[in-house]
């Protein structure tokens, strides 16, 4: 399972990476703002949102972009690696019993 992780702070990135190889989830991590970044989200199953550490517009543009594509999105207003845990633990369950397209 690939998901893309918007927002979160810089310094906890290679956190958010230890935490999404333990359950064996393919992480991109995209902390600091991008110049079109739909553009650079390629094949994702699920997009999680860290809405205290984005901008408004790009968060917009990803919504936008995942509502096109039929990806699944999900916001949460902490970018705590407890919620990254309970995110992608959530995810896992909804993959398995197919959820998750």
């Amino acid at each position: 399972m690939s998901v893309l992780l918007l927002g979160g702070m810089d310094r906890l990135e290679r956190h958010y990476q230890n935490e999404a190889n333990q359950r064996g989830v393919k992480l991109k991590v995209f902390t600091k703002p991008t110049k079109d970044i739909a553009r650079k989200v390629g094949r994702v199953d699920a997009i999680v949102i860290f809405t205290d550490k984005v901008s408004h517009s790009i968060k917009h543009e990803i919504i936008s972009y995942a509502r096109s594509k039929g990806i699944p999105f999900f916001m949460y207003h902490s970018c705590g690696l407890c919620t990254l845990r309970k995110c992608l633990d959530c995810l896992k369950e909804l993959n398995k019993k197919g959820g998750l397209a």
